[in-house]
């Protein structure tokens, strides 16, 4: 396991609580916002946004919010255009990075991402300089909580999981992309509800950094998915557990 997919499994727990709530309701309502626009209005018939909506409910976004979010992607009420975008990059220690952000001003997003770059030690790359070494997954975390790992692994793979592993108190159950919403409704429906379910990008392979070097990669990727119009970063680091925790 990357040690990427620990710290964003820290960085999920941490979200609903501390002083970020605000930053991950404005992620998540533009999230919601996108999928209704280009999907439909309804989740029942709209898999990307049921699951954004998952997602809010799970963080206690209020229902007002949401509904609103809805209706500005359906056009019912007046929003920002949102358009999608990825970036691919290089951090501190050749360590490649996908970040994905929803923006009404792609020149304005661009700029604050290359700041943070320029800023913290990387540096962008050109385009399928990075990306070839991902694979684009759905990606689900469930909480431990009195589940067995065998019991739990054997569910999620019946569920449709193409992979599962357990990381601390959680566990991460890997789909192909059109099978997240179904694996998360299958895997809530026997008892292990999902914490947070995203489409991700998977690292093929990691690379190691210790020391001064990894302490940088976690800065920047703080930096840079602190930014309003940012909505994920996947990077191909590992590390020590000790320096996680550190960090």
């Amino acid at each position: 396991m990357a040690g990427h997919s620990k710290w964003k499994t820290t960085k999920h727990a941490k979200a609903a609580t501390d002083k970020k709530r605000g930053v991950l309701f404005t992620k998540l309502i533009r999230e919601i916002t996108v999928a209704a626009k280009t999907g439909g209005g309804d989740p029942d018939g709209n898999p990307r946004l049921r699951t954004a909506i998952d997602n809010a409910k799970s963080v206690s976004m209020p229902k007002d919010n949401i509904e609103r979010a809805v209706a500005k992607g359906t056009g019912d009420l007046e929003g920002a255009d949102y358009v999608e975008v990825l970036y691919e990059a290089y951090g501190p220690g050749g360590v490649a990075i996908m970040i994905a952000a929803l923006t009404d001003n792609p020149t304005r997003t661009v700029a604050e991402v290359r700041a943070k770059l320029s800023r913290l030690g990387g540096s962008f790359g050109a385009t399928n300089s990075v990306a070839f070494m991902f694979d684009r997954k759905g990606q689900i975390i469930v909480p431990v909580g009195k589940w067995e790992e065998d019991p739990a692994m054997e569910k999620a793979l019946e569920a449709g999981a193409e992979d599962f592993v357990k990381e601390d108190e959680s566990f991460i159950v890997t789909t192909a992309p059109s099978d997240l919403h179904a694996v998360s409704q299958a895997l809530e429906a026997v008892g292990l509800k999902p914490e947070s379910a995203a489409f991700a990008w998977i690292p093929k392979n990691t690379v190691a950094v210790a020391g001064a070097v990894a302490q940088s990669v976690l800065k920047l990727i703080e930096a840079i998915e602190d930014l309003d119009d940012v909505q994920k970063v996947d990077a191909n680091f590992d590390m020590d557990e000790s320096e996680m925790s550190e960090a």
